[in-house]
Order: C-alpha cells, then sequence, then structure tokens
C-alpha cells in the first residue's frame, strides 16, 4: 500500500509536467495563428478589380480612359491605386478625339502626393505618331507636369527626327519636352536644300 503510493506520487508530477507542456504549446500556436490572422488582415486591407475600365470626366467631358488587367485599392492612409500588371490610359482633347495614350508595365497612383508614377517598359504614343519610350515616367498633378530621372527616347512623326536624354521633364502633352544631357539626329530628305558654303 505504501508502495503503491509512492509510485502514484512519482506519475502524477510527470503528468502534470507534460500536461503544462503540451497546453503552453497549445497556447503558444494560438498566439502565433492569432498573430497571423492579425497580419493577412492587415495585409488585405485591398481592393482588388480585374479587367477594369475607368472614365475621367470634367463638366460632362471625357479626358481619358484607364485600362488594366487589374487594380488594386488600398484602404490604408495613403488610399493609393496599383497597377501591377500594367495600364493602358489614353487622352482626350476638348473635343473627345484622342491625342495621346500611355502604357507601361506598372504603375502606381500616389492619391496624397498627387503623382502618378509609371515604371518599366513605358511608351507615350502621340496622334501624330511620335513616340516616346523610358523607364520612367511621373506625373505631377499639382504642376501638370510629367518628368522622369531615366533615360528617355523620342522617335518623331517626320520618321527622321530622334532625340535622347539622361532624364527629362515635359509639358501635359508632351508637346514641349526638356532633354537633360539631350542629342538629337535629323535626316533631311533628299529634296532638302543645304546651305552652301563658299562659291
Amino acid at each position: 500500500m505504501h508502495f503503491a503510493q509512492i509510485k502514484i506520487s512519482r506519475i502524477l508530477p510527470l503528468t502534470i509536467v507534460l500536461l503544462g507542456a503540451i497546453l503552453s504549446i497549445a497556447c503558444e500556436n494560438d498566439t502565433k495563428d492569432i498573430d497571423r490572422l492579425a497580419n493577412i488582415k492587415a495585409e488585405e486591407a485591398v481592393d482588388i478589380s480585374k479587367d477594369v475600365t475607368v472614365i475621367y470626366s470634367d463638366s460632362a467631358k471625357v479626358k481619358a480612359e484607364l485600362k488594366a488587367p487589374e487594380m488594386r485599392v488600398y484602404h490604408d492612409s495613403t488610399g493609393n491605386y496599383e497597377f501591377k500588371k500594367g495600364v493602358l490610359i489614353i487622352f482626350f482633347d476638348e473635343h473627345a478625339k484622342e491625342m495621346q495614350r500611355v502604357t507601361s508595365e506598372y504603375a502606381l497612383q500616389k492619391k496624397l502626393e498627387g503623382l502618378t508614377e509609371f515604371r518599366n517598359n513605358v511608351v507615350i504614343t502621340k496622334v501624330d505618331g511620335t513616340v516616346i519610350k523610358t523607364e520612367e515616367l511621373i506625373y505631377d498633378e499639382n504642376n501638370k507636369k510629367y518628368y522622369g530621372s531615366q533615360p528617355i527616347t523620342a522617335e518623331y512623326n517626320d520618321g527622321r527626327t530622334s532625340a535622347q536624354g539622361t532624364s527629362f521633364t515635359a509639358n501635359e502633352d508632351f508637346n514641349d519636352i526638356r532633354f537633360m544631357n539631350g542629342t538629337a539626329i535629323h535626316y533631311p530628305s533628299s529634296d532638302s536644300q543645304l546651305p552652301s558654303f563658299g562659291n
């Protein structure tokens, strides 16, 4: 009888230790799960729309049309719009005629800063046939201008003139592009008159 009591008293503490260890592991897992779920909830504070078309208008006049395979709207303090799978924006004049279009493989509209960033294979195509290419294009909504810190090339609609620079600024319709460290090449047409030197 006394022997049995000693045996039980030795088994009981071991059982309590094991039970305590199991409970502490279970509590640790619960805490990890709660943290994981909290992080997922924070990360998912975003609306994702597929095959998006957005029309921008002002005073009942269409100014631009945006198309994207995916648009993310963040519901955090930034309120940003992100286009991870690329974007196409078509701009129209006051008569609803296309002026130019911008495409890129990535875009981010920073609502609070009033900036829209286009990155990776950015192409601006003007209705006159001029094509401008760069890896970075930033639109400053407050100052109504574009700029970029990456190299830029422009192939003009005459087919004989091209220009490039290490960075640039431009007005909204890309009629006035200021190339930094710019160079240009112009091939005159066969009927062009060159100035004569001497006799």
